[in-house]
């Protein structure tokens, strides 16, 4: 009897560790969607990290006040962020029953608990004072050292201070870990950029492309809802979350919170 030469991965699987990757997903029961669960959540979560460093990207480009780099790096984040409201898809395709067949061997996991989705969310600029403390208290490096730096938004405003905007001081100058509240000076300042698109081309270019990030962001958020909807009905979340309802009140908030408010005035 032969014996099978030994395999030897080819440059691409060691390259980016592919086996090591499919090594990862391990299901813990023999529930048929458990798998496609577990593979769809790994791709969320590389996905995540992937508009994370497109927006960081963007915030590097502002520092510098170079709006093209930046919307060009916002508009690959929005690409991403296509794709990540396409994966709900996968899981929608999962019928109620055979989720349940495997909930319960996800004991308290959560997405929720993603410190990639919860560095997502501060960077754009969502970091309430309970997701702060949590993240200094005991949340992944990563985060602390998110909370460290302005957000995305935080940036925006500086910039558009540096180009001559009225931007309050309370807004460029407040401690990078608080969340921006909205203010309606900063309203008047987009609505300064809408009324006169042609004047403050670039402005209005960078405004546009935040938009598109903030809309497929609040896209993503509805769509976990309906999944979730779908999935558990009324039933709590893992994690001691309110699953459905938490989720509908998530779906409230919008991120940088003026470019949404100051059209009412325009």
């Amino acid at each position: 009897m032969t014996t099978a030469p030994e395999y030897v991965a080819p440059e691409y699987v060691t390259y980016a560790h592919m086996d090591r990757l499919h090594e990862l997903a391990r299901p813990r029961s023999d529930a048929r969607g458990e798998l496609n669960f577990i593979l769809i959540s790994h791709v969320k979560e590389l996905l995540f990290r992937a508009v994370i460093d497109d927006l960081d990207t963007a915030r590097g480009a502002l520092e510098r006040d170079d709006v093209p780099d930046a919307c060009l790096a916002l508009s690959r984040a929005t690409r991403t962020q296509r794709v990540l409201v396409a994966c709900w898809e996968s899981m929608n395709g999962m019928s109620v029953d055979e989720f349940i067949a495997f909930r319960h061997v996800l004991n308290d996991a959560s997405g929720t608990q993603s410190f990639a989705y919860r560095a997502l969310e501060f960077v754009m600029g969502n970091r309430p004072p309970g997701q702060v403390e949590a993240a200094f208290r005991d949340g992944h490096a990563m985060l602390r050292a998110e909370l460290a730096r302005p957000s995305l938004y935080d940036e925006v405003l500086r910039h558009l201070a540096r180009q001559g905007f009225s931007v309050p001081d309370e807004c460029v100058e407040r401690p990078p870990e608080q969340q921006h509240e909205a203010n309606p000076l900063i309203e008047d300042v987009w609505l300064e950029i809408y009324r006169h698109p042609d004047r403050h081309h670039a402005a209005h270019r960078l405004a546009e492309s935040l938009l598109e990030v903030a809309y497929q962001f609040s896209c993503w958020r509805a769509t976990h809802l309906l999944v979730v909807e779908r999935m558990l009905g009324g039933k709590s979340g893992t994690a001691g979350t309110d699953g459905a309802p938490w989720l509908r009140t998530i779906n409230e908030h919008r991120f940088f919170p003026e470019l949404w408010t100051f059209r009412t005035r325009l």
